[in-house]
């Protein structure tokens, strides 16, 4: 009886990334250890990118969507842009390498090739699982960024805004932020850029015991750009992370959150903004796991959908059987403002302790035309009073953040997305 072997048929895509990584192995940053996890991370890609048939890729096809990868370019040049928060110590990405960085005192940054070279950064390497292609792609590739050290007990009064500028072709970046013991800080992660590009970004957040961060994640490519990003945090003992999430553009997103709440009583609170138009589709999918007893979380999404634009949110929350005492709360609230775009909400409960508070609701609406009659009788115009229903649709979230420079920064985003898809 003969064996016959089957052959994976690739897509353009999938030869072009195996391409592209065979060209630049050779130039790739990093020791033994790293040459180890690319090679791992590449042996995935070689059983080609999710589509469908893979659970936590249902909604997004990246098989299909991910049709076209574009060229290094080593040409590129990007600048740095102007913080969003006053007297922020900014730490720009600039195509793919790192540029000169605003060092506040008392904190410890290094780029992330030496840390490559040297084999420091080897452990953050890795692919979580066979359906992790963002972390694939990214661990290939990557070879610069920033590592972040803040002392245990630093209060930082100065924001840190992690700059991800592209300018076209691929970039890959990565970051990483450990908070010590009892440490505070406020960190924007900012993409944004302008042309045709691949982008993919990976994060790291340790939060130490008794520490409280707040992490901003600001997404606004142009709506030519893939971007894929991930972030993976860890929460401490008695720990607190307020992470805010603001998806303003690409023409393909996927965004991945994957938290541990490690520590007894580590707190998340996790609010989201997606603002989609166009033909952008556009997937945040988070896997929370509640680890350790008397962890608390709550996580708000708000979504408005314009044009053909496609949103996805699956949100996987999972309580170990040590976990007692876990209180976890889920909302996904979407406002629909045209028959042809579309949600879907996927929420998860895995639960496997007795003694817990757990639960979770999605909403898809429309504008409620009694409220909109309201504004227009008393004299204010149809594009007016919709753009008013709609930001106090989203504005609720962003409030709820407590912070008047942060607050006021979020909402002259919205303002500015409202003035051209409004």
């Amino acid at each position: 009886m003969m064996n016959m072997q089957m052959q994976i048929r690739r897509t353009a895509a999938e030869e072009a990334l195996l391409a592209g990584f065979a060209e630049r192995a050779a130039s790739l940053p990093g020791d033994a250890r790293v040459a180890e996890k690319r090679a791992e991370a590449v042996e995935l890609l070689k059983r080609g990118l999710p589509n469908r048939k893979i659970e936590a890729w249902h909604y997004t096809d990246l098989r299909r969507l991910l049709s076209v990868v574009p060229p290094f370019d080593p040409a590129a040049h990007a600048a740095p842009r102007a913080a969003l928060l006053p007297g922020s110590a900014v730490l720009p990405v600039l195509n793919g390498i790192a540029g000169k960085a605003d060092v506040p005192a008392g904190i410890a940054v290094a780029s992330v090739t030496n840390e490559l070279s040297d084999g420091t950064f080897a452990p953050l390497l890795g692919v979580n699982g066979a359906d992790d292609a963002v972390g694939a792609i990214n661990s290939a590739f990557a070879a610069d960024g920033f590592a972040v050290e803040i002392p245990a007990g630093t209060a930082l009064e100065q924001p840190i805004e992690l700059q991800n500028v592209q300018v076209g072709g691929q970039v890959h970046t990565r970051f990483a932020v450990r908070a010590g013991e009892g440490a505070k800080a406020t960190i924007v992660e900012r993409q944004l850029g302008e042309g045709n590009a691949l982008v993919s970004s990976v994060s790291h957040l340790e939060v130490g015991d008794g520490a409280e961060i707040l992490w901003l994640i600001l997404q606004e490519q142009p709506e030519s750009a893939i971007h894929l990003g991930q972030m993976n945090v860890r929460i401490g003992r008695d720990a607190k992370l307020t992470l805010f999430v603001m998806n303003a553009g690409g023409k393909l997103v996927r965004q991945e959150l994957r938290i541990v709440a490690a520590g007894e009583g580590a707190e998340l609170r996790l609010r989201g903004v997606n603002l989609l138009s166009g033909g952008t589709h556009c997937d945040v999918t988070m896997m929370l796991d509640h680890a350790a007893p008397a962890t608390t979380s709550t996580e708000t999404i708000r979504n408005v959908v314009t044009g053909r634009a496609e949103g996805v949110f699956q949100g996987q929350i999972r309580v170990a059987r040590e976990a007692q005492k876990t209180d976890a709360k889920m909302a996904c609230n979407t406002l629909l403002l045209s028959d042809e775009g579309g949600f879907s909400t996927k929420p998860e409960l895995e639960i496997f302790a007795d003694d817990v508070a757990c639960g979770h609701g999605a909403t898809v609406t429309e504008i409620e035309p009694a409220h909109l009659f309201y504004l227009m009788a008393r004299g204010i115009d149809e594009k007016t009073a919709r753009g008013l229903l709609v930001k106090a649709f989203v504005a609720e979230v962003i409030e709820e953040l407590e912070n008047e420079p942060v607050v006021e920064m979020l909402e002259g985003k919205l303002d500015a997305w409202f003035a051209v898809h409004g």
